[in-house]
Parts: C-alpha cells; structure tokens; sequence
C-alpha cells in the first residue's frame, strides 16, 4: 500500500535507505512514467523503498497568485498513478512561503538525507528546486558525492520529434486534440472525483447529470463534451458533459457535470471517472433556459452520434489512473 506523506520535517521514514524521483508530474504522462518506472526498478533492485515527491500546491500555482495555471490532474488521480506504478511512498509536500523560501542545500540536508535517507534521486533534466530555483541536477551531484548519494537524470522522452510535457498536454486538451493527448498521456485524459450535489437544475432541464468540483483549481479543458464515465458499470457509459462555470445560469466555480445517456440510478458519492472524446463547442451564455435546452438536445444527438448510443459498443480500456 502506498503511503502519504506531506511533511518537510520529521522522523527517518526510509531507515534503510531509499531511491527518490522529484517533479511537479502534472498528468503523469509518459514522461513522468518513464522517470518513475525507472526510479521503482532501481529500488527494487536495491531492496529499498520507492519514494515520489511532488508539490500541493504546485509551486507554479503558488507563484501564480490569483491567476493559477491550468492544472491537469488533482492530487488523488496523481497518487493513484503514483500508486500503479508501484511507488511505495509519496510525499505530496505542503509548497508555502517556508518551502519557497528553503535554500537548495537545505531541502536536500533536511528532506533527502535525514528524512528519505536518499541513496539516489532521479530528476527530470531540466529540474530546478529551492529558494529562486538555484538548485539542479549539478548540485544534486555535487552534494551527493559527500552525503553518500547518487542523483542521475533519464533521457527525455519524445513524441514527435519533441518532448513529451504537460504543457504539450494541455495545448492539445485546449484545441481539442484529444487523440495526441492520449499518445503524450498514455491513456485517454479523464478527470475523478467523487459525484457532489448540484443545484439539481438539469434535472428539471431533462438532462440530470453527475457533479465533480475540480478542487479550487484551473483546469486545463472547457467546455461541452462527448464523454465515456468510468466506475458505474463493466463498460465505460457514454455521456455528454459540460465543464465550466455555466455562464448562462452565473455560476462560479468550475464544475464538472456528465449526463448519462439513458441511464437511471443514484451516484451521488461515488467515485467516478470522466474520460473525454470528443470537444463539441465551448462553454456559451443563452439568452433563458428554453433557448439552452434546445441546444442541450443538440450537444446530447451529436454525443451520441460520436459515442454510439448503445452502452455494450463501448470498450474503450484504461490504464490505472
């Protein structure tokens, strides 16, 4: 089982010593799987456990302010991928004003030596860490060499002639371009979460849908999509889902919302997974909600003209998450 932790500071956590992979890993492509994968095999050939680390905020969203990035993954999908690839620990650190603060020298003495006792740490190669980014692979090296640790980096994985990234991700989600987020991603993109209460408005629309928050964050996608949910059936249920604000109504948060096509049944707390084919238009204000079903009708045809309306047609497989 994998374990959590969010701590700078503590006890030992890894008393025999343990092999380290650091990045933001937004999206878990298969960049990060690649980095991951190799730092899991190395522990294993060590005997020691593997150890991820990654940030809460990530620190470009605490930078950012009040205009976040778009984010492509919330904390729980990540540890579930961290979990399926046979991470053993994962330290979503708390990224404040102390840790931004933290000299380089300093988050390695107090987290990779006396915390993880690191006998390697695997890096992206471009990866910067500590207080005004001064940190890199150099010193990681540098400083191992004394501290009686390894830090080596992977080459980079490339589609296309170009590094996969999650900013390559979210350019392609933004355009619609759901079949080159697949290849950079390794799987369909898809969103989890667990289904919340709404207004309860599509339903008195005729369309009841199922509800995730996105976590206060930006995400990456919005708009109006044909979709496939996950986790209510052996096959993945196709749907038509908005994801936005809902201007017409003047919403505020963004909110996830999948309609099921002919489906009748109470999901409200369980976990389900969004996964999403196809962009049919952006998010748009309607004049009232006469003019807006209309057009719900037309977005629910088109869906399932691109899904097929029948649920046994649909066996889309899907990694874990």
């Amino acid at each position: 089982m994998t374990e959590l932790f969010r701590d700078l500071d503590g006890g030992p956590l890894c008393p025999d010593g343990s092999v380290v992979c650091i990045g933001a890993f937004d999206g878990l492509h298969i960049g990060h799987r690649a980095l991951v994968g190799h730092a899991v095999a190395r522990a294993r050939e060590l005997g020691v456990p593997a150890v991820a680390l990654s940030f809460e905020p990530l620190p470009r969203e605490f930078f950012a302010g009040g205009s976040p990035p778009p984010r492509l993954q919330l904390p729980r999908m990540k540890l579930r991928g961290f979990a399926s690839l046979g991470v053993d620990r994962v330290g979503l650190l708390r990224f404040n004003a102390a840790l931004a603060s933290l000299s380089p020298e300093d988050f390695v003495q107090r987290l990779l030596v006396a915390r993880l006792q690191a006998r390697e740490v695997w890096v992206g190669p471009d990866f910067r860490f500590g207080r005004a980014r001064a940190g890199n692979l150099a010193l990681l090296q540098q400083m191992g060499a004394g501290l009686d640790f390894a830090a080596e980096t992977i080459a980079p994985v490339e589609l296309g002639g170009q590094p996969v990234s999650s900013t390559r991700i979210r350019a392609a989600l933004q355009s619609g371009d759901f079949a080159t987020a697949t290849r950079l991603l390794g799987q369909p993109y898809a969103i989890a979460g667990r289904v919340v209460r709404g207004k309860q408005l599509g339903r008195t629309l005729g369309y009841p849908t199922a509800n995730l928050r996105f976590g206060g964050k930006t995400p990456a996608l919005r708009g109006i999509y044909a979709t496939r949910v996950h986790g209510i059936a052996d096959a993945p249920w196709p749907s038509v889902s908005s994801f936005g604000t809902r201007p017409t109504v003047d919403g505020k948060e963004p909110l996830l919302e999948a309609h099921l096509f002919d489906f009748d049944g109470d999901l409200y707390g369980r976990h389900i997974e969004v996964e999403f084919v196809a962009h049919l238009r952006d998010e748009e204000k309607f004049p009232d909600l006469p003019t807006l079903v209309v057009q719900m009708d037309r977005d629910a045809e088109q869906a399932r003209r691109l899904l097929g309306s029948s649920q046994s047609t649909q066996t889309t497989e899907r990694a874990p998450a």
